[in-house]
């Protein structure tokens, strides 16, 4: 699904609008690159946009899903207003090349959405060393390169970008 105008006093309630493809200044939103990147790529003007797909477990809480390929874009009404929807296929790999290029901090192994949530609520929503709230990463206390499971909650652990980057693969 698309996203939605932005919450502000003004608009309080975001889903009693169509989501937009343009801003107000007329450049295309997500929405609309999104809708413009999958009906290139369906017209075969263009190879399929690869996209990394979060999923909201609750409120502030979003898992890494994997990476798809946009395939489809259109608009529908969903009894209220106009909503864009996407056709999203999932890839073969694990990690594309064009992310493990763009980003050390990669999210090598999936770890499932109901470990990750358990994790969250076993570690309170902040960093195990530090307490920090915001930019944390579910990190596994054994790595997987050297054999930790990403399977059972306790080989995960919430970190802080912080200490997950100074951590890096190393066994603390």
């Amino acid at each position: 699904m698309g996203h939605d105008v932005s919450k502000t006093s003004e608009n309080p309630n975001p889903k009693n609008h169509d989501q937009p493809r343009l801003t107000v200044g007329g450049k295309l939103t997500q929405n609309g690159l999104f809708e413009h990147a999958a009906l290139q790529a369906k017209k075969g003007e263009s190879p399929s946009e690869l996209v990394a797909v979060y999923e909201k477990i609750q409120a502030g809480i979003w898992a890494f899903n994997g990476f798809f390929l946009l395939t489809d874009a259109w608009t529908t009404f969903d009894g209220r207003r106009l909503v864009f929807r996407f056709r999203l296929e999932l890839t073969e790999s694990e990690h594309p090349a064009e992310f493990q290029a763009a980003s050390e901090l990669l999210h090598n192994r999936v770890i499932p959405s109901a470990v990750k949530l358990e994790v969250w609520q076993r570690d309170k929503g902040q960093c195990v060393l530090c307490g920090a709230k915001n930019n944390l990463h579910f990190d596994h206390d054994l790595p997987y390169s050297k054999g930790g499971t990403s399977l059972t909650t306790s080989n995960i652990r919430l970190l802080c970008a912080r200490h997950n980057l100074s951590k890096g693969s190393k066994i603390q």
